[in-house]
């Protein structure tokens, strides 16, 4: 084991070191070459020990060639595979114990089925921002030896479509020795990065599948008052989006029926978006790139919101190197990016990968997006959660958790939401900044967060104040 560990180090330094990246377009048509139309048992005989394989992730997770994948590996005694994906969803079959040492499971974002294997040590997390996981790929970082993806059937000129995920698949098929793709109808053919003619796959399955769809968001008291917060006094009327899965944003959404001309240029999109363009509250008319449209990478949610993107021209869907390039976001007048986090210290940095020593979910896009956001003319970056866990636990802390990995630092952070008011800690004091935070933590903690402050020397005798009284706009800079 260890041997084979110094060659895989050796291996990789040496492509690094040379620059190896053969890189593909995915929409150019191969003369030469015609698919092999197989069962997915026949085209995961192609996988060989010590491979680096690329799975597509999100809704369009294939499962029917990862659990082949999986039985081919036990059968066949493989070992010393490495596999890289994003969030996958569904069961994972090559997570269990039986295949630690077959393929090794190498996340740049987890998901729920690899959390207990990552925390146990059976997988590993590679933390990166979400912009440069095509980077990996493309610069010869992690060389690719098979994808494996899942696409719409081809149209009447050969072209398929990656339909919700895009993300880094794009640069995986580009760089990958071998492609295997199930073809499956329930796909839905997006517009933008996502189009792969059918000639660049070396072996085709057809299996219809209904793909996976989010987990119904069921909204507490304090999700709602953290949206509509955000919605009454941080989401101007024109302003450009931005937001992930889960139930604060759904919240925020849910309070936007009175917004005007709003766009939409995130990361990931959800069920929440189509009320509000079928009201016309997103129409993306002031957006100052891609006016007119709808810009994302991963789409997760009902079969509706499939429908919903399936051969819509506003519905674009692009390479997350540049959905989430801070650059592209800067351009974005009112650009404002909502993102939640597990817990913000005094100071004002936040965890949002990690509780304590354990891996929850990843980087992701949110630096990328509260960046570009603070950049942006008349941009806001916001950080939302509520004040504490369901079991009681507050989430404005004196000290990040030992062993939590800091993703947003102090210096990054701007707003910070809970559903007792807003902070604006920019340009504020250490000091100003925790009065700010526990003004806006549970009102039970509050006193033990504020004897805190002066234990760590962030307040002095003469600036403690215990006035609680403060509304939530005083703390939106005018």
């Amino acid at each position: 084991n260890d041997m084979r560990l110094k060659n895989e180090i050796f291996s990789l330094f040496h492509k690094f070191m040379s620059g190896v990246s053969v890189r593909h377009e995915p929409m150019a048509c191969i003369m030469s070459k015609i698919p092999k139309v197989v069962t997915a048992e026949e085209a995961v005989q192609a996988i060989k020990s010590g491979d680096n394989i690329f799975v597509q992730g999100s809704a369009v997770t294939p499962t029917v060639l990862t659990k082949a994948m999986a039985d081919h590996g036990l059968k066949n005694k493989l070992e010393g595979c490495s596999v890289y994906h994003l969030r996958t969803e569904g069961y994972c079959p090559y997570e269990p114990k039986e295949f630690k040492d077959i393929f090794r499971i190498k996340s740049l974002f987890l998901g729920s089925n690899v959390r207990e294997a990552t925390n146990e040590g059976r997988a590993d997390y590679i933390p990166i921002f979400i912009s440069e996981t095509p980077n990996l790929f493309l610069n010869g970082i992690i060389p690719l030896d098979i994808a494996l993806v899942q696409v719409s059937p081809p149209d009447k000129h050969g072209f398929c479509s990656l339909g919700t995920s895009i993300d880094c698949t794009r640069a995986a098929l580009q760089t990958s020795n071998l492609v295997i793709g199930q073809i499956n109808s329930y796909v839905p053919r997006t517009h933008g990065d996502g189009i792969i003619h059918y000639t660049n796959f070396d072996y085709a399955v057809y299996r219809d599948e209904p793909l996976y769809t989010g987990e119904k968001v069921f909204l507490n008291p304090a999700d709602i008052a953290i949206g509509n917060l955000i919605a009454q006094y941080l989401v101007a009327d024109g302003a450009t989006l931005q937001f992930g899965v889960g139930s604060i944003p759904s919240a925020v959404l849910q309070h936007l029926n009175s917004h005007k001309n709003l766009g939409i240029h995130s990361e990931m999109l959800t069920d929440g978006i189509m009320p509000l363009i079928e009201h016309g509250i997103v129409t993306n008319s002031e957006k100052n790139l891609d006016k007119g449209k709808i810009v994302s990478s991963i789409l997760l949610g009902s079969r509706e919101l499939y429908d919903f993107a399936n051969d819509n021209p506003i519905v674009d869907m692009r390479d997350i190197s540049y959905t989430n390039d801070p650059y592209v976001i800067k351009q974005q007048k009112k650009m404002t990016a909502i993102n939640g986090a597990i817990e913000v210290d005094l100071a004002g940095q936040v965890c949002s990968d990690s509780i304590g020593e354990n891996i929850y979910s990843g980087v992701g896009g949110q630096v990328d997006f509260l960046r570009g956001a603070a950049l942006a003319p008349e941009g806001k970056p916001i950080i939302a959660l509520p004040s504490r866990t369901e079991s009681g636990i507050n989430r404005i802390v004196s000290y990040i958790s030992e062993g939590a990995g800091v993703v947003m630092s102090r210096a990054h952070v701007h707003y910070v939401v809970t559903e007792y008011g807003i902070a604006y800690l920019y340009g504020r004091s250490l000091a100003e900044r925790a009065h700010a935070l526990i003004t806006i933590a549970h009102p039970d903690d509050r006193d033990m967060l504020h004897e805190d402050a002066f234990k760590r020397g962030l307040f002095r005798p003469k600036f403690f104040q215990k006035s609680f009284d403060l509304n939530p706009p005083s703390f939106v800079p005018h």
